[in-house]
């Protein structure tokens, strides 16, 4: 697979709480360069990324972020804030102490409703798996598909472990047609992101894919 292809895939991420503005302009200024899906990033940046770049760069936010219980009205507002600052997608933590409860119906009215205020923008439900039982899975890809977000996403990168492809395998069986999956976590050599990729999974997170391939896209560059 060319390097460029799986860039493509790749949403370029820098979500530390340390992040300083040099960092996301490098992050920004790569994205760009190699052609990523989009940056990843906290939303109090996602303004200034805005005004820096224009409708030129991809920009995604997170919502509810890392820990995904915060109350329903407190994801709406960011997420409304995120769009009003000119986030393209956003990726939202389930709340798994609803799932722990078995309140499937709170959880598949809160993605409804985050969607709502998405519109036409992607919609990424971060399920973190790792904390799920696989009953609790196919929960989560029930309620993302009946809920009308656009991906289910295997983790945060905070928990405990990242992406499996046992729980990818999962969810291809269990999601609506028109929901596609992003692999994150603990994805960390090429090998990693075409094997993820391959699987059927339309968009990784890597945070050292740009690292790992920018020296190959750059040749594949000056090869046409």
């Amino acid at each position: 697979m060319k390097a460029s292809e799986i860039l493509s895939h790749v949403d370029h991420t820098l979500l530390s709480p340390t992040a300083a503005w040099d960092e996301m302009r490098r992050l920004a200024d790569e994205a760009l360069r190699y052609h990523t899906a989009s940056v990843c990033v906290p939303p109090a940046y996602v303004a200034r990324l805005r005004k820096t770049y224009g409708q030129e760069l991809t920009i995604c936010t997170v919502i509810g972020f890392p820990l995904g219980y915060d109350t329903t009205a407190s994801k709406c507002l960011s997420a409304c804030e995120a769009v009003k600052d000119g986030a393209d997608e956003l990726d939202a933590v389930m709340n798994r102490a609803d799932m722990k409860n078995g309140d499937l119906t709170k959880i598949t009215e809160e993605i409804s409703t985050l969607k709502k205020i998405a519109g036409d923008r992607i919609l990424k439900i971060i399920v973190e798996a790792c904390d799920l039982t696989a009953e609790e899975k196919i929960a989560a890809c029930r309620a993302v598909t009946e809920g009308g977000a656009d991906f289910i996403k295997t983790s945060t990168g905070f928990g405990k472990s990242g992406a499996t492809h046992e729980d990818v395998d999962l969810f291809r069986t269990h999601i609506g047609p028109n929901v596609r999956i992003k692999a994150a976590g603990g994805i960390r050599t090429v090998e990693d992101m075409e094997a993820y990729l391959a699987q059927g999974c339309d968009r990784i997170r890597a945070s050292a894919a740009v690292r790992l391939l920018a020296e190959r896209a750059d040749a594949e560059r000056n090869e046409k």
